[in-house]
């Protein structure tokens, strides 16, 4: 990894950046906000993870989120999952982490590692915002990795999935080890602060509502609930009973729209951003001075 006091920069690899193809799968795509003094900062940088929805305006979401990154020293990384990746017109495959051979975490963690590098920065563990389809990818995320996340925000998703040993994946996750080779880590879950936003007025179901037949209708598919808002309380009740903190919101009048979640979302990371900080600075003044035995 290189050193983040003489790496050099071209000039589409700071502030708003280029868009990158991935290096370990081209087919996936990023790009970035990156604080242009970075290096120069008092407090080392972190990274937030920004998901797109099914529209995949990615880069509207790194703009929507630069102000963030160059008050709070932190890189912003908005991954591009397109649709289609394997020519089957599959628009969702990211949203439920896996299609056809592709895992979407590991597609994720490799652009990480890609940007830790790049810049010289560790990013072992990191923050995650998602809206809408963005929220599903998360949502499971957070379930599958929870030990790479200092926090995690979810915006209206569509369909989630619950911390649930009653039902198969995607619904639950009884079989999460036998599919994906990791077990849960109720540990890291509970180390993990989550915030949850929807609109109360976010309730049309035309789009979310899964039929049989359908690509990803499997028994219990609509168990969380009929809306957006219900199936987003009923992972909140999961998560919670596994003793996950959980800040809930319902937004009055608010619909189908990320910008007014994106504020609150700021003000959340802003918080736990804050804490992690302070737990660091904490942890170095004790190691600088120890206790004389």
């Amino acid at each position: 990894m290189g050193n983040p006091q003489t790496a050099k920069f071209g000039p589409y690899d700071l502030g708003r950046t280029t868009v990158y193809a991935a290096t370990q799968d081209p087919r996936f795509s990023y790009c970035l906000y990156v604080p242009p003094e970075f290096q120069a900062s008092r407090v080392p940088p972190e990274l937030v993870v920004v998901m797109h929805g099914s529209a995949r305006t990615f880069t509207d979401f790194r703009d929507q989120f630069g102000d963030f990154g160059a008050a709070h020293n932190v890189l912003i990384l908005c991954p591009l999952f397109p649709v289609s990746v394997r020519g089957d017109g599959n628009a969702d495959g990211y949203k439920y982490i896996s299609e056809s051979g592709i895992r979407y975490d590991e597609v994720l963690v490799s652009i990480v590692d890609e940007v830790s590098d790049r810049y010289g920065v560790a990013f072992n563990r990191f923050s995650m915002f998602g809206f809408s389809g963005g929220a599903q990818f998360t949502n499971r995320f957070l379930l599958l990795r929870p030990e790479r996340l200092w926090a995690a925000s979810l915006c209206a998703p569509g369909s989630v999935t619950l911390l649930s040993d009653k039902d198969d994946w995607w619904v639950g996750t009884r079989d999460l080890e036998s599919r994906f080779g990791r077990a849960l880590n109720n540990n890291a879950l509970s180390r993990v602060p989550v915030q949850m936003l929807v609109g109360s007025a976010d309730l049309d179901t035309g789009e979310i509502t899964h039929r049989v037949g359908g690509r990803y209708w499997m028994p219990g598919a609509n168990k969380a609930g009929r809306s957006r808002p219900e199936r987003l309380e009923t992972l909140r009740a999961s998560l919670v009973e596994a003793g996950i903190h959980v800040t809930h919101e319902v937004l009055d009048g608010v619909g189908h729209d990320p910008v007014p979640m994106i504020g609150r979302a700021k003000q959340f990371l802003a918080l736990q951003l804050a804490q992690i900080r302070a737990h660091a600075a904490s942890s170095s003044e004790s190691a600088s001075h120890p206790t004389l035995g």
